[in-house]
């Protein structure tokens, strides 16, 4: 989809999809807004939900997402963890992740090992169960 046929409500809703469209309605010119080079007037979290929509606006059926939230803090997290879970309604997420609480509410899990190789295989509570290298990891980051 080019840039010159996203209608606006195309735009805002997956701005709203991204859980972003209230922070952009609330400058002061709403998305007409200046926010700078490369969006320095942003924080992280919302960087990654503007980057999120924008991804959205192609309405894809895969979503690949690399580290979505690995520089965030807590509160970002959640907001863009929330964001994610929305967008991934009718289409498939795959997310590469070291902070696992990216990747709990998976319906799929895959821990990789050296090469790529699938080490262990699940969801987040069938890995807990097993108690292996996914429940290890989850203990090294107080995710349980």
């Amino acid at each position: 989809m080019d840039a010159s046929t996203v209608t606006d409500d195309q735009l805002h809703a997956a701005c709203r999809d991204a859980l972003i469209h209230d922070f952009v309605v609330s400058l002061p010119e709403s998305y007409n807004t200046d926010v700078g080079s490369r969006g320095i007037t942003l924080s992280g979290g919302q960087k990654q939900r503007i980057a999120i929509a924008r991804a959205l606006i192609r309405n894809p059926r895969v979503l690949l997402l690399d580290e979505a939230t690995s520089s965030l803090d807590s509160e970002s997290e959640r907001v863009v963890q929330a964001a994610i879970e929305r967008a991934a309604k009718g289409r498939t997420i795959i997310a590469v992740a070291h902070q696992l609480a990216t990747v709990q509410n998976a319906d799929i899990i895959f821990v990789l090992g050296e090469g790529g190789k699938i080490l262990e295989k699940g969801s987040h509570l069938e890995l807990l169960d097993r108690r292996g290298l996914y429940y290890q990891m989850c203990q090294n980051q107080d995710l349980n």
